[in-house]
């Protein structure tokens, strides 16, 4: 136990997460509950009750774990269905409660940024643009690092949001596809007029994909069975190798996905929408290949609060 121990936690739509470092930001626990959050937002506006429960009850229990760890200093984030949600003050009341700590609604861009501070600050030195795409529940988030400077946008491309609009079949069908795949590219047209140094990137430039989607994806690929931090981060996949898991994806029932090794239980619902934002986002940007970041915008919040 150590009272210089710090925790963030991310309140996002599809999952509830935590990290606890110590003050040299070395990791000590992370946790990650599928929660659900932002059940119904993207129709409602609203946070179901039943969502909000089944956050704060995590919350609880994170609570606790911060408490083993002596952690004196926590900064409490949520994201996209809290700032869509016209009720999200219910929310941010019964989280400050179970946690003790007051919830920041993050804007877009803040939300990319602390994701982009945290993947990048193992990254290897590069010459060219470093893109960041974080897929979350109800947003994606895009953050180009271009010679010491950082910008982002912030798309509602989020999988629970793309999943509830879009996929009525079980397994979707083809139009369902289609019409996902043509909202997808519509909002990225839209991001490049909020940053247009997007459609101008240098000839040089890398890919790093964030969140659940990705780090499921890459499980898929390699067959991770149970989740493996050290074969999972940093892992690449191709274009090709995503074009295929979203063909794979696509024609497999919610069901037949749960069994697929690799699969991150919660995600089996969610997972083709975001796969399907990964696979616009690299073939738009010309990139060939996605680095799969486990360090993500927890470790940008370790980060701030350090």
């Amino acid at each position: 136990m150590t009272t210089s121990a710090v925790a963030a936690i991310d309140c996002g739509t599809n999952s509830t997460r935590l990290l606890v470092a110590d003050d040299t930001g070395r990791e000590l626990v992370r946790l990650m509950r599928i929660t659900r959050l932002g059940q119904g937002v993207d129709r409602t506006n609203v946070l179901a009750p039943e969502a909000i429960a089944r956050t704060v009850s995590v919350l609880e229990e994170y609570r606790r774990s911060i408490d083993s760890f002596g952690a004196g200093r926590i900064r409490m984030v949520a994201t996209s269905a809290v700032r869509d949600a016209e009720n999200g003050a219910a929310f941010t009341e019964a989280a400050k409660a179970a946690v003790g700590a007051d919830p920041e609604v993050l804007s877009g861009t803040e939300e990319g940024a602390l994701a982009y501070r945290g993947a990048s600050a193992d990254l290897d030195s590069f010459d060219g643009d470093t893109l960041v795409v974080d897929i979350g529940g109800g947003s994606t988030e895009i953050t180009l690092g271009r010679a010491g400077s950082v910008s982002s946008v912030s798309l509602q491309l989020g999988c629970v949001r793309l999943t509830e609009r879009f996929f009525k079949g079980d397994p979707p069908t083809v139009a369902e596809v289609s019409a996902a795949r043509l909202a997808i590219t519509d909002a990225l047209i839209g991001g490049e007029a909020a940053l247009p140094a997007l459609v101008n990137l240098d000839r040089a430039r890398r890919l790093v994909g964030l969140a659940g989607t990705v780090s499921t994806l890459a499980s898929l690929k390699l067959g991770v069975a149970e989740y493996d931090v050290e074969k999972l981060h940093h892992a690449t996949l191709t274009l090709e190798e995503i074009r295929g898991m979203c063909d794979m994806l696509a024609s497999l029932s919610v069901r037949d996905r749960r069994g697929l090794v690799g699969m991150v239980p919660g995600r089996e619902d969610v997972l083709l929408a975001g796969a399907l934002v990964l696979e616009a986002v690299a073939d738009r940007y010309r990139c060939d290949e996605v680095i799969a970041s486990e360090k993500d915008i927890l470790d940008g919040i370790v980060l701030s609060i350090l």
